[in-house]
């Protein structure tokens, strides 16, 4: 199962392998804090999260970005897949945003790649 979940939100057993999947480090929390793994190359480029941020693209516009640039490096996002096999993994995010982020589109692009494969499961993105 692939969840997406804000830094922010409590660490949780039900969590899994945690793993931070932003460009930049989140304001305010400690990295001792984060209790999993930062990936921050899996992340969207800074020229794409700028963009985005900035209003010039809207989200399906970011979303088709994002994936070419995923199809473009198998190598950032592959060892995700692995982790997501082996049981739970919580995809961390700090926007507040909790539909239009890139959490999202990476747990529906890993599942995509999972079912490719195999049986899987759908994302489950939340916000507290």
């Amino acid at each position: 199962m692939i969840r997406c979940k804000r830094v922010y939100d409590a660490v949780e057993e039900a969590d899994g392998q945690r793993v931070l999947v932003d460009r930049l480090w989140p304001r305010n929390k400690r990295k001792q804090d984060l209790q999993g793994q930062w990936l921050r190359e899996v992340a969207p480029s800074a020229a794409l999260r700028k963009a985005f941020h900035q209003g010039e693209l809207d989200f399906a516009g970011f979303t088709r970005r994002y994936q070419q640039e995923l199809a473009a490096h198998p190598e950032h996002w592959y060892p995700l897949l692995d982790l997501a096999t082996k049981g739970t993994l919580t995809l961390l995010y700090a926007g507040k945003d909790t539909e239009c982020n890139n959490a999202r589109v990476l747990a529906e692009w890993l599942e995509d790649e999972l079912d490719k494969r195999g049986p899987g499961s759908s994302p489950v993105c939340y916000a507290r």
